[in-house]
């Protein structure tokens, strides 16, 4: 549980401190939504997610500690399937997270479901990097199921499980962040266009629907569920600078 809470924890506090205290105003150009969260968005965002922690952590028990472990292909030495394959493995997780995520995304946002588990993850409209794991409970547990479900789909490596549970926090971090980091054009890039960015889920926040994934927009592509002024916005915001500079200069 602690690692869980410090992964959060440090990954969303270098983000507040550098985009919220120490480059707040300098960078506000770069803000998605103009308008910052309210004290009490940030308490409620840290509370549910100190809830999901703890969720998070039952699980990850109950999956590698608990007899349950011999169910699963989970192996402990490396040179058991070698390098190349303890690498590919995380790249596996990611794109098997990523499918996972989408589709219980999209269930989620079924009316039967959505008021009763997701609107808590949604009552941040104008979301900040505290936000990455603030769940409701039931929705730690459906978002907890994809460490459950990948050892036993293929054999896996604690140390690879855990640098992919690195790269998911820190990923999603950046998509609550609230600022855009990647430069313009990029959603329009041959790679950019199935790369998922904050401007992304940021408008998934904002109006509720469209813009499901996770990492990439494989799915979203697909299932034609990307916001039609996803790339108009994108290019919008990280115009900012240049319209600044441009007035400055002016006057």
């Amino acid at each position: 549980m602690l690692i869980i809470f410090l992964r959060y924890f440090i990954l969303a506090l270098l983000a507040y401190t550098v985009f919220y205290v120490i480059k707040r105003e300098s960078w506000r150009f770069r803000r998605i939504q103009q308008k910052f969260p309210l004290r009490k968005d940030y308490v409620r965002e840290i509370v549910y997610s100190l809830v999901t922690t703890f969720i998070f952590a039952v699980i990850g028990y109950l999956v590698f500690i608990t007899p349950f472990v011999k169910l699963t292909q989970v192996y402990y030495d490396i040179e058991q399937f070698g390098l190349g394959y303890f690498f590919l493995s995380i790249l596996m997780m990611i794109l098997l997270h990523d499918t996972y995520f989408y589709w219980t995304h999209r269930w989620m946002h079924t009316k039967a479901v959505y008021k009763y588990v997701h609107k808590v993850h949604h009552l941040s409209t104008n979301p900040s990097p505290w936000a990455a794991m603030a769940f409701h409970p039931v929705e730690s547990v459906v978002e907890a199921g994809v460490i459950v479900l990948i050892p036993l789909i293929f054999p896996v490596h604690p140390l690879a499980i855990g640098l992919f549970l690195l790269f998911m926090m820190a990923y999603n971090v950046y998509g609550h962040l609230g600022y855009e980091l990647y430069p313009k054009g990029f959603s329009k890039t041959s790679i950019g266009k199935w790369v998922n960015t904050s401007v992304n889920h940021n408008m998934h926040h904002q109006q509720f629907t469209g813009n499901y994934g996770l990492y990439f927009l494989f799915w979203d592509r697909i299932m034609g569920t990307v916001q039609s002024t996803y790339d108009e916005k994108f290019d919008e915001i990280q115009s900012r600078k240049n319209s600044i500079t441009s007035l400055q200069d002016a006057v």
